[in-house]
């Protein structure tokens, strides 16, 4: 289970990689459902599977409307390719910077990774990724 779950943060770090490198908004369409997806099997492998649906569905839906928009305002005939130069130097520049944050923040404390779950110590009568919701509309109503 460590391992999925190291897999699954691996892959949504180089889809977020993909979102931030992107050459053109046709390509980052794709770095974005890829990073949606990971990202919201990462939270249903935590337990918070209706955080993590909320989420898909306002991913999918509302990010995606944008990146059409974007798309048709910036329609390219020949759209530049991931196997440029340059979009290869930016991946990799964000790439290093990744790096540099794991090295800064403790390289030891990254490879020390234990998987938490939700209702891990027995039977619960709400699971907390409701409640977290709940929390959310009362106490957190400010920040609308």
């Amino acid at each position: 289970m460590t391992y999925f779950m190291m897999f699954l943060g691996v892959s949504f770090m180089f889809g977020v990689l993909a979102v931030a490198s992107n050459p053109s908004p046709y390509y980052g369409v794709v770095g974005l459902v890829l990073a949606s997806v990971l990202g919201c099997g990462w939270l249903v492998s935590l337990g918070v599977s209706f955080v993590s649906l909320a989420l898909f569905m306002v991913y999918l839906g509302g990010m995606l409307v944008v990146f059409v928009y974007s798309v048709s305002l910036a329609a390219d005939p020949y759209p530049e390719a991931w196997g440029s130069w340059r979009v290869v130097g930016y991946g990799l520049g964000f790439f290093l910077v990744v790096c540099v944050g794991v090295v800064v923040g403790g390289f030891v404390e990254f490879w020390k990774v234990g998987v938490v779950t939700v209702d891990g110590g027995g039977m619960s009568f709400v699971r907390l990724d409701f409640s977290g919701v709940a929390v959310f509309y009362s106490c957190g109503v400010g920040l609308f």
